[in-house]
């Protein structure tokens, strides 16, 4: 008789690792953020308005909350398994659509099915990975994993540049993207992590104070907010500028740069000076991003905003997902899928109305000091927080 051997067999820590790095790099970077800097040719060569824009973006952004909901929901390690690697082909099939069609409703599609592969990516891949790590006694890396968020956005940049210098149009942008999106599938899909074995009988749920987590996903309402304006219309907003023309995609490479790193350099911070303490600064320093080309037309505004928001936006991510599932031992993903949940409600109301603001007056200088004031709410409800966890402390 002969031993059948464990599905992990033959799969390497960094084999794990970079399988769900390219996963997020196919699922969040093309899926996703290869919109960002294809935004500004789409409008000059497809006609596509600064609403339908918004519109599309939202859309992405209800794809995402259905994958989350669905996330949160499911129970069963096999079906997780069998819905990760249904989300890797989703990526795909939802960027070969943008190229098919010059339809509106087929980009929308396009950009839900987009959503429902990047829920797949960050939700159930991060569970996948850091679940096989812990079973093989490995320690979580997830910070590391999480650099394939930068390393998206990296790609969509350079990916849109190489593209420009073969002069493609819109629709060859895509199919360009279409390749570099099956490149990331082939090592996604060979080292997907196996499925988990059955879980021992969970224990009681302990999760936090209502209240407290109320305050966090107010908060996370308005980090989510300025997450999506800036994903959404960064390239947009640099080419609007008449003397920044063909400078966009330079503005969104520097996000990817400089996200890349971020998530190792917010947990040392945090682990300096406290998580919330670390949201609180990175949170200000986003309100900062924002601000910058709200004030200045110019390119140094432009880039200095950017090269801010790719600082910030993956570490609040990760503080504030951590900071819940360490408060919620028993059952941390319950408390993170509502977190996440009322970041995707930001993510769907904020492009739509971004993008109608833009349409009425031509520029994105509203949508950008609305924002400003709804990061401005998010910091004021850490500095609440703060207190109110200070006077516990001392009581």
């Amino acid at each position: 008789m002969t031993t059948k051997l464990s599905p992990d067999a033959g799969l390497q820590a960094w084999q794990v690792i970079t399988g769900g790095i390219l996963a997020l790099v196919l699922c969040i970077g093309v899926a996703r953020f290869a919109y960002t800097p294809l935004l500004p040719l789409m409008q000059q060569q497809a006609g596509l308005s600064d609403l339908a824009a918004g519109w599309l973006a939202a859309t992405n952004y209800m794809g995402y909350m259905s994958g989350a909901l669905l996330a949160a929901w499911l129970e069963s390690p096999l079906w997780r398994r069998r819905l990760y690697s249904v989300g890797l082909l989703i990526g795909l099939l939802s960027t070969a659509l943008m190229g098919l069609s010059g339809n509106v409703w087929v980009w929308a599609l396009s950009r839900y099915l987009g959503g429902l592969a990047g829920a797949a990516g960050m939700l159930l891949g991060s569970g996948l990975v850091l679940g096989w790590l812990m079973r093989h006694g490995r320690r979580p890396e997830l910070g590391l994993y999480f650099t394939g968020l930068g390393l998206g956005i990296v790609v969509s940049a350079l990916g849109a540049m190489l593209m420009d210098r073969l002069g493609l149009d819109w629709r060859g942008h895509w199919w360009g993207f279409v390749l570099i999106g099956a490149l990331a599938l082939l090592p996604a899909w060979a080292w997907r992590p196996p499925v988990p074995p059955t879980a021992a009988a969970a224990s009681a749920v302990v999760l936090p104070a209502r209240r407290w987590i109320l305050q966090m996903m107010a908060m996370y309402f308005c980090a989510g907010w300025g997450f999506v304006i800036s994903a959404t219309f960064t390239v947009a907003i640099v080419e609007r500028q008449p003397l920044l023309a063909g400078q966009g995609p330079w503005a969104w490479l520097l996000v990817g740069l400089a996200a890349t790193p971020a998530v190792f350099i917010w947990d040392f911070i945090a682990r300096r000076i406290g998580d919330l303490q670390a949201l609180l600064l990175a949170m200000l320093l986003q309100l900062v991003s924002v601000l910058l080309p709200a004030w200045s037309n110019g390119l140094a505004a432009a880039l200095c905003g950017a090269l801010l928001y790719g600082a910030t936006f993956i570490g609040i991510v990760s503080l504030t997902l951590a900071l819940v599932g360490r408060r919620s031992p028993a059952n941390p993903g319950k408390a993170m899928a509502r977190l996440t949940l009322s970041y995707g409600a930001a993510q769907v109301s904020a492009p739509a109305l971004a993008g109608a603001m833009a349409q009425a007056s031509g520029s994105y200088t509203g949508a950008l000091w609305t924002t400003a004031a709804v990061l401005g709410l998010g910091a004021g409800l850490l500095v609440w927080l703060l207190r109110e966890e200070g006077v516990a402390g001392r009581s």
